[in-house]
């Protein structure tokens, strides 16, 4: 089978399709044939940095595909699934033909959309999710979401907007306003300068900008950025974890229409170091994804 993998660290050109053996199942475990993956910051990241597993190694965090083989009891042959892997830590990238992922981490993908669409979910998605639980919004709060127009950000604001909280956002660029406003928020700009003080007893930072000044007093501070917090009582980070549950109530809110995928462009697994390429140049408003 082939793989996507790296065996040095750099630019896009250290990206490789090699053919590598194909995995084995351990018990609990299920076999995946790909339909897609994505790309997402950890990926350049993970290429570029000194980070990740040892190499070589293959990267991808996001799957979506059919099962071919199991040995979890909660999943049969044909069915179709998506699932988030924590590659850095694990080891287990899914920019792979056949990917075995343990049965926990993975759930039914949502129907209401292509199979290989709903590999723009798992990681933005959990992420979003996540975050907005660590910042504990609660309906008719007002919410900033900085990078409103982005991956993260945007299913950010659509799932603040369904838990019925009131939501705003800040944009890297005046182009995307429109984008962010469609997405549900109420006001956007984009530059932080322009933002109101002390206006929100909630932000949400999937950026690294620093928009202390518009936060309330005793408000929350949820940054996922690299970039070091601000210096304000209740800033913290939010820290994506595997999880098959939030994944699959993801899942529900896609069918039910409450959240839609986004998709900038396709690339197939041989066109990578391209889609590497366009990813880094920025400016997207959707997914790029990787199709097998």
């Amino acid at each position: 089978m082939h793989a996507i993998q790296i065996d040095r660290h750099g630019g896009p050109d250290v990206l490789a399709v090699r053919e590598v053996a194909e995995p084995t199942l351990a018990a609990g475990e299920v076999l995946i044939r790909t339909t897609a993956s994505s790309l997402n910051p950890v990926d350049w990241k993970t290429r570029a940095w000194q980070v990740g597993p040892p190499l070589p190694a293959t990267l991808g965090w996001d799957i979506s595909g059919r099962v071919i083989a199991s040995n979890d009891p909660a999943r049969q042959v044909g069915d179709e699934v998506i699932a988030m892997s924590a590659q850095i830590a694990t080891g287990r990238g899914t920019w792979a033909d056949l990917v075995a992922l343990p049965g926990h981490l993975v759930t039914a993908a949502p129907v209401s959309v292509p199979l290989s669409d709903a590999a723009a979910l798992p990681l933005a998605g959990v992420t979003a999710l996540q975050a907005l639980r660590t910042a504990e919004l609660t309906a008719a709060e007002h919410i900033l979401v900085i990078g409103a127009a982005g991956a993260v950000g945007g299913l950010a604001v659509q799932l603040a907007h369904w838990t019925g909280a009131h939501v705003d956002g800040l944009v890297s660029r005046p182009e995307h306003e429109h984008a962010a406003l469609e997405l549900g928020v109420q006001h956007v700009w984009h530059r932080s300068d322009d933002l109101p003080n002390g206006r929100y007893p909630v932000i949400l930072d999937t950026a690294g900008i620093d928009a202390s000044a518009a936060l309330a007093p005793g408000g929350r501070y949820v940054s996922i950025a690299d970039q070091p917090l601000p210096d304000v009582p209740g800033a913290c980070k939010s820290y994506v974890q595997e999880n098959a549950v939030d994944l699959a109530q993801l899942a529900e809110l896609v069918d039910a229409h409450e959240i839609r995928l986004r998709i900038a462009d396709r690339y197939p697994l041989t066109d990578i170091r391209t889609a590497h390429e366009r990813f880094e140049a920025g400016g997207l408003l959707g997914k790029i994804l990787i199709t097998f």
